[in-house]
Protein backbone atom coordinates (compact mmCIF):
# COMPACT_ATOMS: atom_id res chain seq x y z
CA UNK A 1 0.00 0.00 0.00
CA UNK A 2 2.83 2.17 0.58
CA UNK A 3 4.45 1.93 -2.96
CA UNK A 4 0.83 2.76 -4.43
CA UNK A 5 0.61 5.62 -2.18
CA UNK A 6 4.59 7.09 -2.92
CA UNK A 7 3.47 6.12 -7.03
CA UNK A 8 0.29 8.45 -6.80
CA UNK A 9 2.70 11.04 -5.26
CA UNK A 10 4.39 10.92 -8.02
CA UNK A 11 2.19 11.32 -10.62
CA UNK A 12 0.55 14.31 -9.22
CA UNK A 13 4.36 15.52 -8.71
CA UNK A 14 4.61 15.16 -12.18
CA UNK A 15 1.11 16.58 -12.98
CA UNK A 16 2.14 19.93 -11.31
CA UNK A 17 5.49 19.79 -13.68
CA UNK A 18 3.43 19.57 -16.43
CA UNK A 19 0.68 22.20 -15.10
CA UNK A 20 3.59 24.72 -15.11
CA UNK A 21 4.89 23.62 -18.31
CA UNK A 22 1.95 24.30 -20.11
CA UNK A 23 1.43 27.85 -18.45
CA UNK A 24 5.04 28.78 -19.38
CA UNK A 25 4.14 27.43 -22.89
CA UNK A 26 1.07 29.60 -23.64
CA UNK A 27 2.55 32.59 -21.98
CA UNK A 28 5.58 32.40 -24.34
CA UNK A 29 3.35 31.87 -27.15
CA UNK A 30 1.10 35.18 -26.39
CA UNK A 31 4.29 36.22 -25.90
CA UNK A 32 6.05 35.73 -28.94
CA UNK A 33 2.96 36.29 -31.22
CA UNK A 34 2.17 39.68 -29.49
CA UNK A 35 5.41 41.01 -29.92
CA UNK A 36 5.36 39.69 -34.15
CA UNK A 37 1.74 41.23 -34.88
CA UNK A 38 2.61 44.38 -32.81
CA UNK A 39 5.28 44.84 -34.85
CA UNK A 40 3.68 44.21 -37.78
CA UNK A 41 0.49 45.77 -37.36
CA UNK A 42 1.92 48.87 -34.99
CA UNK A 43 -0.61 47.87 -32.30
CA UNK A 44 0.38 49.19 -28.88
CA UNK A 45 -1.29 48.45 -25.38
CA UNK A 46 -0.96 50.95 -22.62
CA UNK A 47 -0.38 49.80 -19.18
CA UNK A 48 -3.43 48.33 -17.79
CA UNK A 49 -4.68 47.44 -21.31
CA UNK A 50 -6.10 43.67 -21.69
CA UNK A 51 -7.21 41.62 -24.54
CA UNK A 52 -8.75 38.30 -24.85
CA UNK A 53 -8.74 35.81 -27.54
CA UNK A 54 -9.70 31.99 -28.65
CA UNK A 55 -7.22 29.39 -27.82
CA UNK A 56 -7.24 28.20 -31.34
CA UNK A 57 -5.39 31.25 -32.31
CA UNK A 58 -2.41 30.45 -32.19
CA UNK A 59 -3.02 27.49 -34.43
CA UNK A 60 -3.09 30.00 -37.52
CA UNK A 61 0.01 31.98 -36.45
CA UNK A 62 2.02 32.85 -39.50
CA UNK A 63 5.07 31.94 -37.20
CA UNK A 64 6.00 27.90 -37.32
CA UNK A 65 7.55 27.99 -34.02
CA UNK A 66 3.98 29.07 -32.51
CA UNK A 67 2.32 26.53 -34.31
CA UNK A 68 4.45 23.63 -32.98
CA UNK A 69 4.41 25.32 -29.49
CA UNK A 70 0.83 25.29 -29.60
CA UNK A 71 0.89 21.69 -31.39
CA UNK A 72 2.89 20.18 -27.96
CA UNK A 73 0.82 22.25 -25.62
CA UNK A 74 -2.46 20.45 -26.35
CA UNK A 75 -0.59 16.68 -26.43
CA UNK A 76 0.50 17.92 -22.59
CA UNK A 77 -3.41 19.48 -22.09
CA UNK A 78 -4.54 15.72 -23.46
CA UNK A 79 -1.69 14.03 -20.99
CA UNK A 80 -2.75 15.72 -17.98
CA UNK A 81 -6.49 15.09 -18.54
CA UNK A 82 -6.05 11.32 -19.18
CA UNK A 83 -3.79 11.29 -16.17
CA UNK A 84 -6.25 13.09 -13.81
CA UNK A 85 -9.23 10.05 -15.32
CA UNK A 86 -6.80 6.71 -14.73
CA UNK A 87 -5.73 7.81 -11.57
CA UNK A 88 -8.57 8.73 -9.84
CA UNK A 89 -7.51 11.31 -8.26
CA UNK A 90 -9.99 13.35 -5.94
CA UNK A 91 -10.77 17.50 -6.75
CA UNK A 92 -8.50 18.55 -3.45
CA UNK A 93 -5.58 16.25 -4.99
CA UNK A 94 -6.13 17.97 -8.78
CA UNK A 95 -6.93 21.59 -6.99
CA UNK A 96 -3.77 23.44 -8.44
CA UNK A 97 -5.18 22.14 -12.34
CA UNK A 98 -7.80 24.68 -11.64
Amino acid sequence: MKAQKKYKKQVLKLLKELAITEYASLEAMTNMMLMKEMKENNISFKEGDTFSFKDNIFDYSDDKNIRRIAKLRKKMLKTINKLVEKNKFTDKEIEFLA
